[in-house]
């Protein structure tokens, strides 16, 4: 389980095991509506104090679940890119890029990237730009 009770899936890379969850946060409007949207994909080292959180907020070009029409951890951008962060590829994928971009998966820290910068390159590495 994760630290806020929701079940964290494995991911094996090489000899290390990663463990990452999805995560959907909003505000809540005073007539039930939600705004700021955001899917944060959680990452850490399996027995490892530090984590990766990668945000994607929902803003003008960007779009995450929130509801009709778009299905839980799908987030897309306005030129037509989409990625599924249900999918185990994909949290591969962001681990990659984030290595690629300096984060060590043994750092003790707490530490958050946003999603958006990372998009095309995942997109890259999962073939579907």
């Amino acid at each position: 389980m994760t630290r806020n009770g929701t079940k964290a899936r494995r991911l094996v890379v090489g000899g290390d095991t990663f463990l990452w969850s999805l995560r959907h946060t909003h505000r809540t409007l005073d007539d039930g509506r939600h705004t700021e949207c955001c899917e944060t994909l959680v990452l850490r080292l399996f027995r490892a104090r530090g984590e990766l959180r990668i945000a994607f907020r929902g803003g003008p070009g960007r779009t995450v679940p929130g509801g009709f029409p778009t299905a839980s951890g799908m987030v897309g951008t306005a030129e037509g890119g989409w990625l599924n962060l249900h999918e185990p590829g994909t949290a591969r994928a962001l681990l990659d890029e984030a290595r690629a971009r300096g984060w060590r998966p043994d750092d003790p820290t707490r530490r958050e990237l946003d999603g958006w910068a990372l998009f095309a390159g995942v997109e890259d590495r999962r073939g579907t730009r």
